[in-house]
């Protein structure tokens, strides 16, 4: 198989745990939240089976840290259109929460965009604008971390950052190289740990095997740090997981890691009502 062959069929991969109640969820498709020169931008929102009209739901973004214009010469399709992200979407769904998927041309604005299209049209939408999580993978997680930095965002309640390129900490730059190599943004430059809101509950998997280069040496840089600040961590170190676990390795730690970061989304924004 050749390499972009590899590379397209991973965009067809879906996540290898799965919950009865997703061929029941609803999705409104091709939402369209902002427009450019170059068209509309739309976003994907998936909603849990019971959903009513008039609900106002929590919501789980997934968010982007590369435009789709590179992401789609690259892998062939748009990031919201991988079968990873369709499922993750569902699963999400399936757990009594809303989720969305979006399109972009400029990640850093155009999430920033997508919030405030949740934000007026939260009553249109059915979701809790007040009551949104982050979902961020690999080379995406910047982008994320940059919004968690955001004090304004007091909306924001938890984030999930499974296999994540974290921010450059105590001087090191492997992140910044990353990003000009891959193409991914990162508005965390020049940022610290110490950015981050002190109650932000965060959900890191760290995979043991993952071969992204220097991903987890940016990882274990980032947990030693938001142990010294007493962050609220939930942790998993999965040993024999590879970058993309969650579509690639379909066994029991990676069903249960999937699991309990299900478990830890329904906590923070359905049943917690602390941060």
């Amino acid at each position: 198989m050749s390499e972009k062959s590899k590379q397209q069929d991973i965009t067809r991969k879906r996540v290898v745990y799965h919950l009865p109640e997703e061929d029941s969820v609803t999705i409104r498709r091709g939402v369209e939240y902002s427009a450019r020169d170059t068209g509309a931008l739309t976003m994907d929102v998936y909603y849990p089976p019971d959903a009513k009209s008039g609900d106002r739901t929590p919501v789980v973004i997934f968010v982007s840290g590369y435009s789709d214009v590179g992401f789609q010469r690259m892998l062939g399709c748009k990031l919201k259109d991988m079968e990873s992200y369709i499922s993750w979407g569902r699963l999400t769904a399936a757990s009594g929460l809303v989720a969305i998927t979006y399109t972009n041309v400029e990640p850093e604005a155009d999430v920033k965009a997508l919030l405030e299209h949740i934000s007026q049209n939260a009553e249109s939408l059915g979701v809790d604008e007040n009551r949104i999580g982050i979902w961020a993978c690999s080379g995406n997680v910047p982008n994320a971390l940059s919004l968690l930095m955001q004090r304004e965002r007091h909306y924001l309640k938890c984030a999930v950052l499974p296999y994540a390129m974290m921010l450059d900490v105590d001087g090191h730059t492997r992140t910044e190289e990353s990003a000009k190599m891959i193409g991914f943004v990162n508005p965390c430059a020049g940022k610290s740990v110490e950015d981050l809101p002190d109650k932000m509950p965060l959900f890191i998997v760290r995979a043991g095997q993952d071969q992204m280069p220097h991903l987890n040496e940016t990882l274990d840089r980032f947990l030693a740090k938001a142990v010294e600040c007493n962050l609220p961590i939930t942790f998993i170190n999965a040993p024999t997981a590879q970058h993309g676990f969650d579509v690639l390795d379909d066994d029991a730690t990676t069903r249960e890691v999937v699991r309990q970061i299900l478990a830890f989304m329904q906590l923070h924004l359905l049943s917690y009502n602390g941060y």
